[in-house]
């Protein structure tokens, strides 16, 4: 009989990369750390290897043809994870090209083993691994010599009780008759990819035995810090509903009339006629869309919205994408800056032109549960897409119906605001076809009124509710967006050729398009 045996896991010191593994790093595991020059491999390695490296647990790390040690170190030190305390203290460098070079395999497997039999290590890192399968080209090699060698580590480590890393420079297509990726417990493929003027690095876990990683390709970034993994969140299954039996004595047609699903409360948007005009305010957990041309109050309402719940007791979250966090504050109500100071309204403001989605929903998700948020605007669609790296742009569509799908599954209210072109001509909702990801939507316009431009407002759709289906004038004053009457005696509105009803000339009906 087999008893059952606990896997412990380790933490491996790399934002994220635990979350991706489903837990840490499984400790006595024989993996690859593989990709092409430049990917972060060997940045990755000494970061896990400096964040478990202590006295009771040593590390070895062994180079072999690659970059000598010295060299190494004094690039690696830079990152603020190189603790030079721990060098030939719980982590000692070694260098194996002598043995690659006139013993091939087997002096490489015998220097190895004569390193790890004399320090008794927990950690052992072979880097670079690729530089060593390249010793069977010769013409002498035996062609099993390989394999033989691959297992051969592998046991032994195994056996020693080590968790190791292999580092290596492969294309992705050589994994198919390597037998390294076969022995190998877990393989980390790091990517890099230019395009136009921005860099994108990406993580894949693809192989880790008895764990479930997190599947597809995870954004990564190299910084000061070292390697910073944004996990790809991905929608969890929702419960299975379960109708309650009826009572005893209770069937079909008896009993107390069923009452449906309960109303979700209602938010203020912090504008009382706004509020009536959607039926009593926004219902929680709903995704919103503020749509309408520049210039149209946009933000000064998506930041009423923020400030409303901030003086109710509702902490909330900015993520800002087309102004500075210090210009921010100067076009809005007063009493937003005092919220971003005393912590009651969070601020996001990412990196420009080379972001993924990802990393923006890890540091939105962040700052939610730091604050316990309870709304999220983001400000704007627009900024955001143009933000993006060009790679993420293609998929901006699937992956904002997945960033609004989690958000809002978060139980948090979300309002997003998106900049709309006053064509009209065509009646349309929201930029990139995304109306449908939304819950409710308030249009803004711009109209001409007896030769003055004028702002124009009305409530599309509240998902499940009734709202207010009428056009209504407004103002941005210094105490923010000032709701006027229904706009009564024009017919025409939407067309941009607003006429009095029965006048001679009829405006052209714009065609609706979601």
């Amino acid at each position: 009989m087999v008893n059952k045996v606990a896997i412990r896991r380790l933490p491996t010191g790399v934002p994220g990369l635990d979350d991706v593994l489903g837990g840490g790093l499984p400790e006595f595991s024989f993996n690859l750390i593989a990709g092409t020059p430049g990917a972060g491999k060997t940045t990755l390695a000494q970061q896990i290897m400096f964040a478990l490296a202590a006295p009771d647990r040593r590390a070895l790390y062994c180079t072999v043809l690659g970059e000598p040690s010295l060299k190494m170190l004094r690039y690696q030190q830079q990152f603020t994870f190189f603790d030079i305390g721990k060098v030939d203290d719980s982590i000692r460098f070694v260098n194996l090209a002598q043995q690659a070079r006139e013993g091939g395999l087997g002096a490489v497997l015998k220097g190895i083993a004569e390193e790890v039999e004399r320090e008794s290590p927990a950690i052992v890192i072979v880097d670079s691994f690729r530089s060593i399968v390249q010793a069977p080209a010769r013409p002498d090699a035996a062609p099993f010599e390989l394999l033989d060698f691959v297992q051969e580590l592998g046991l032994r480590l195994t056996g020693w009780e080590a968790t190791t890393f292999l580092v290596g420079e492969y294309q992705p297509l050589e994994c198919e008759d390597n037998p390294v990726f076969t022995v190998a417990d877990g393989i980390y493929w790091l990517y890099q990819a230019v395009d136009r003027n921005s860099m994108v690095r990406k993580l894949q876990v693809i192989k880790c035995r008895g764990q479930a990683p997190i599947p597809g390709l995870h954004t990564f970034r190299i910084t000061a810090d070292g390697v910073q993994v944004f996990p790809r969140m991905i929608l969890a299954p929702a419960a299975p509903q379960h109708a309650a039996p009826p009572a005893p004595g209770e069937g079909p047609g008896t009993g107390p009339a069923s009452t449906g699903p309960a109303t979700p409360p209602r938010l203020s948007t912090g504008n009382t006629r706004l509020d009536e005009m959607l039926g009593g305010g926004v219902p929680t957990g709903f995704s919103v869309l503020v749509a309408g041309p520049s210039g149209s109050g946009k933000t000064v309402l998506a930041t009423e919205f923020i400030s409303e719940g901030a003086r109710r007791g509702e902490p909330g979250v900015i993520a800002v994408f087309e102004k500075r966090p210090s210009e921010y504050s100067q076009v809005v109500v007063r009493a937003f800056d005092g919220f971003v100071r005393s912590g009651r309204i969070g601020l996001v403001h990412t990196r420009p032109l080379d972001l993924s989605i990802d990393e923006t929903l890890f540091e939105l998700t962040t700052m939610i549960r730091t604050l316990d948020a309870k709304r999220v605007v983001i400000d704007s669609l627009s900024g955001f897409e143009l933000a993006l790296a060009p790679t993420f742009r293609e998929e901006f569509r699937e992956s904002l119906y997945r960033m609004v799908a989690l958000l809002t599954g978060m139980g948090v209210t979300v309002l997003m605001t998106a900049e709309l072109e006053n064509n009209y001509t065509d009646l349309r909702f929201s930029p990139h076809g995304t109306a449908f990801l939304t819950d409710a939507i308030i249009l803004q316009r711009y109209v001409e009124l007896s030769g003055r431009l004028k702002r124009m407002l009305s409530v599309v759709k509240v998902r499940g509710s009734s709202h207010a289906n009428e056009l209504r004038l407004y103002d941005i004053t210094d105490e923010g967006i000032v709701i006027g009457d229904v706009l009564d005696g024009y017919e025409g509105l939407l067309s941009g050729r607003p006429a009095a009803p029965g006048a001679a000339s009829t405006p052209r009906r714009p065609r609706m398009r979601h």
